[in-house]
Parts: C-alpha cells; sequence; structure tokens
C-alpha cells in the first residue's frame, strides 16, 4: 500500500494540516513538535507539552541553607545554586522531589508542586562516611520493615549505596550500607555506584561503573545476590566476522582479539507493578536492548517477535539538525514512568523527550537541546527525566547553568493521553471521542486514524473502518475488517444467497432433463443478411416460392 504518490500527498497534507493548526503552540516554544509517519519519516506535529517554567537554585529558594536564622541554614558557605545534578527522583506520595546534587555534594528536597526548598543534607548519621562525595543517584520510596520513608543514595566516591531514612529536615539517618560484594560472582576490583532503586520487597538494585553483567542485587540485609537483567550483545557484522575467526584462531590470535560484551545500564525505574524499565547510551544502528521492561526474573518481556521491532529515540537512528548543521544520533540517557504507565524517556544527544505508551506507541516528542544560547526551554546537557501528573521535569546537568526544566502537558496532549489510555485497555469505541479531538488540531497523526479504524471495527461499522486503516496505511487491521466485512455481507444476505443459488441449480437440473428429452428451450432464430446482394437473393429466392 506504499505507493509513492500517495506518500507525498500524505506528508504535503500532514505538514500543512499541522502547521496550520500549531502556530500559537509553536510560538512560545524553542523547538518544532513533529512526529512519525508510517514511513519513519519525521512530519509536523502539535505540541503536547510546552514549557511551563526553568527552575534554578533562586525558584528553589537555596539562599535559605546560608541565611543564618533560617531553619534550613546550613553554613553561610553553601551553594544557592546547583551544580552538575545527576539524578532525581518524586515521591509522589508527599509530593517531593528529591535531587542528587552532585557537584555540591548533597542531597536537596523540595515541595514538587512549588520547587521550594524543603530539606538539605550532606551527610548521613551513623554511616561509615562523614560525607556525601560525588553523590550519583537517588531513589525514595516507603520501608514497610520501617514504616516510614527511606532514601537510597549512590554515594560513588565513598563506594557505598547507603539506605537512610529521614529525621528532620537536615537530618538522614544510616540503615544499612551497601558496599563491595564479597562474593565470587563479582569480579570488578572495585565497586562505584551510579543509580540506585529498591522494588517493594527492598531489594536494591545498583547500576555499578565497570559492571556489565546487569545491576548488582542487594537483599534488604545486604547480602549479595547476583546480577539482574544483563544487555545483549549488539549482533553486528563485526560480531559476527570475530565469532567465526575465535573459530579458527590459535590461542595467541585469541588472546590479542577483543572481547564483546554487554554496554551498561545508564539508568532505570520502577513502576507500580513491580517491572523494571532499564535504558541504555544506544549510539548504533542496532539499538539492542535500548529501553527493556524486566520481569522479576530479569527477562525482557519485549524480547520477542515485535520486541525486536521496538525503537526508542529518532525513527531513524541520525536525524538532520539544522541548527547545528550536522546529523545526530540518538543517545538514551533516562527512562521515567509516569501515570497511566506513560513511559518518558531522554535523549541527552538532543534534549528531547520521547514519550510512548505501555505498548510503547509513540505518543509525542518535545524538549530541544542548545548549549550555545540561553534559551527559555533549551537545555545544555539534559541528564534525569520526572514526572509528576501531568508534568514532566528534565533536569539539565550543565555546571554553568544547572536547572530543571517543567513541561505542562496541552491541550492537545490530554487529549492523546485519553485517547491512548482507553486505547490501551482495549476500550476503542470510548476512545473515539478523543481520537476526533485528536484529528481536528492534527490531521496527519497516524494512530488517530488506527484508533478511529477499531472503533468503526467494534461497532460493526466496517466501511468506515476500511476507510480510517488505508488513510493509516495500517494493512494488518485493514485485513482483518476486510474479513469482517466479508462475512457481515455473507451473513446479511444469506438468505437471498441461498435462493439465487437454489434457483440456478433447479434451472440447471430442468435444462439437462430437458435436453435428455430432446426439447430445446429456446429455437435457433434464422440469422439475418446483412449485405446488399445477400438481401436481393433472398427476395429472388421468395418471388420464385410464389411463383
Amino acid at each position: 500500500m506504499k505507493h509513492p504518490l500517495r506518500k507525498v500527498l500524505s506528508l504535503t497534507l500532514a505538514a500543512v494540516t499541522a502547521v496550520s493548526m500549531s502556530v500559537t503552540a509553536f510560538a512560545d516554544e524553542p523547538y518544532d513538535s513533529y512526529n512519525y509517519d508510517n514511513w519513519q519519516d519525521a512530519v509536523p506535529s502539535q505540541s503536547a507539552y510546552m514549557v511551563e517554567k526553568t527552575v534554578t537554585g533562586k525558584e528553589m529558594k537555596l539562599d535559605r541553607l546560608s541565611t543564618p536564622g533560617d531553619e534550613l541554614y546550613i553554613s553561610e558557605n553553601a551553594s544557592a545554586s546547583l551544580s552538575d545534578s545527576k539524578d532525581m527522583c518524586v515521591d509522589k506520595k508527599r509530593k517531593e522531589l528529591w535531587i542528587a546534587d552532585t557537584g555540591n555534594n548533597r542531597i536537596l528536597r523540595l515541595n514538587a508542586e512549588t520547587f521550594e526548598v524543603t530539606g538539605c543534607y550532606y551527610s548521613v548519621a551513623n554511616s561509615s562516611a562523614d560525607n556525601f562525595n560525588v553523590p550519583l543517584g537517588i531513589y525514595v520510596s516507603d520501608s514497610e520493615e520501617l514504616g516510614q520513608q527511606v532514601v537510597y543514595i549512590a554515594d560513588s566516591e565513598n563506594f557505598r549505596v547507603v539506605k537512610a531514612i529521614v529525621k528532620d529536615a537536615k537530618t538522614l539517618e544510616c540503615v544499612i550500607e551497601y558496599t563491595h560484594p564479597q562474593d565470587p560472582l563479582y569480579t570488578a576490583n572495585t565497586f562505584i555506584p551510579k543509580k540506585v532503586l529498591a522494588d517493594r520487597a527492598e531489594n536494591v538494585y545498583a547500576i555499578v561503573n565497570s559492571v556489565n553483567s546487569g545491576s548488582c542485587i542487594f537483599s534488604r540485609e545486604g547480602k549479595f545476590k547476583g546480577f539482574y537483567g544483563a544487555n545483549r550483545v549488539a549482533v553486528t557484522a563485526a560480531v559476527i566476522a570475530q565469532r567465526i575467526w575465535r573459530a579458527i584462531a590459535s590461542e595467541a590470535q585469541l588472546e590479542g582479539m577483543t572481547r564483546n560484551v554487554p554496554i551498561e545500564y545508564t539508568n532505570f525505574d520502577i513502576d507500580e507493578d513491580g517491572f523494571i524499565y532499564t535504558v541504555s547510551e544506544i549510539a548504533n544502528e542496532t539499538r539492542t536492548d535500548s529501553v527493556k521492561k524486566l520481569n522479576p526474573a530479569g527477562y525482557n518481556i519485549w524480547n520477542n517477535a515485535k520486541g525486536n521491532e521496538y525503537i526508542f529515540g529518532d525513527m531513524q537512528g541520525q536525524q538532520w539538525d539544522p541548527v547545528a548543521r550536522k546529523n545526530h544520533q540518538s543517545v538514551l540517557t533516562d527512562v521515567d514512568i509516569g501515570d497511566g504507565g506513560l513511559i518518558n524517556v531522554l535523549d541527552f544527544e538532543t534534549g528531547r523527550v520521547f514519550q510512548y505508551d505501555k505498548e510503547c506507541n509513540l505518543i509525542c516528542i518535545f524538549g530541544t537541546k542548545n548549549s550555545t544560547a540561553d534559551q527559555r526551554g533549551a537545555m545544555a546537557n539534559p541528564f534525569a527525566v520526572e514526572s509528576f501528573g501531568s508534568r514532566v521535569f528534565v533536569l539539565d546537568a550543565a555546571k554553568s547553568k544547572c536547572d530543571i526544566t517543567v513541561f505542562e502537558v496541552t491541550q492537545f496532549g490530554r487529549y492523546l493521553h485519553d485517547a491512548f489510555s482507553l486505547y490501551d485497555d482495549g476500550r476503542y469505541v470510548e476512545a473515539k471521542a478523543a481520537w476526533d479531538q485528536v484529528i481536528k488540531r492534527d490531521g496527519g497523526y497516524t494512530l488517530a486514524y488506527v484508533g478511529l479504524g477499531k472503533a468503526a471495527l467494534n461497532s460493526e461499522e466496517y466501511s468506515k473502518a476500511l476507510k480510517y486503516f488505508k488513510t493509516a496505511y495500517d494493512q494488518d487491521d485493514y485485513d482483518k475488517a476486510f474479513k469482517y466485512a466479508r462475512e457481515a455481507f455473507l451473513r446479511d444476505h444469506f438468505v437471498a444467497i441461498i435462493v439465487i443459488i437454489g434457483l440456478l441449480i433447479a434451472l440447471l437440473i430442468v435444462k439437462n432433463i430437458l435436453k435428455k428429452k430432446g426439447i430445446k428451450l429456446i429455437k435457433p432464430k434464422t440469422k439475418l443478411a446483412t449485405s446488399g446482394a445477400a438481401r436481393a437473393r433472398a427476395r429472388k429466392a421468395v418471388k420464385d416460392e410464389e411463383d
């Protein structure tokens, strides 16, 4: 169904519609919103998120930390700005935003709605180290055992993950430390944790520098349990050639070969059902395991016939950047699981957030990167992404302007979320109203036509379903709708079809009976003369007969 002329017309229509409908949306944004069509070509689209504000240390009121007499006072030298911050985590229950302020060697606690500082921590009481030393990861949850909020910190240069309870606005108290495993399975010489999270059973997962066997797992009591969910080795021509060569190479040659090993995770998150999502910095053509959804056994549940086709980040692997005048490749640096299973994947290379539904359908793309200009909403070093309600936060880890960019969902984005939520639950007819609103605002949004087609299919409006699927170039659903339409036609006209078939059979039987008796149903007609000479001979024959 992919005809070149149709493709050109479709792209033109999508571009004209999206541009004409989204002038207002683009006007206040430092980037042009886009999405992808069925040919994996980028096409203009409405903005699903807009920059609400940029939050700096001033908006966080970090100057309170150096103001004598303030209840949050730490010292006169306490920095009033973020510095090279590398991670953040939202505690949705308490409406708090926690930040690993790496360059300042501290942990910050903010109100997630106002972004004002409510706590600052430079150390953990009753622990092995006096102060934090390059904290790279932060995770916050509730402990059923302790019955209170707990904070997990990947304190990299102190070579530990520390679990602590929150005593007050300036004090954390150590519960347990997770350090270098004394286990034969752990062969690395160092233990430098970069990211951390915990599941409901309070097992601790740590991404450790130079460990490519997956994340390290520790029990709640601190026992090393092994590794979890290692990435696969990307299958490339070079890897295949090396495997063939290894089969025939000598021992000396084998020693000189480089090893093909899986790449490390860059970050991870966990959803309400306990599934862990990992993201890896993929910047190659294979994108092996760029984003994974792991079950408790550590297996990627997307690793199936269809799962291998999932693409995260820019579709083509690389896109032309008209500002930098160069091609860029997606370098994925963080993943966040939001409300309703929304998956937010942050691209470090472009500063874009790629948002997917829980079935990995691309919903929207927003954000940008611009390290040369102080532009509202443009990030220089995007490193972490989190969501809270209708907002998405992106942490810019640039040392010169470390801040948080806050994106708020637009009306178009709300329609998208409503439509995808109902669509993913199989409530296609209920999703129709939301898809209609999406089409009104972006006539080139391909998945909207798929959604409308499935709504029509479930309502047994097969001609409409065929039309929508044809517009979306959805061959599989088109074939399914055609099958149902054919079955419905046969069902609705079954009596008439049987009567016609019966009549035809009866006529054939009668014809055969008459043929056996030598009776012809129709007397052959004399062939009429057509030429002048033939007519003259015919008249003469008649006259001779009369005489």
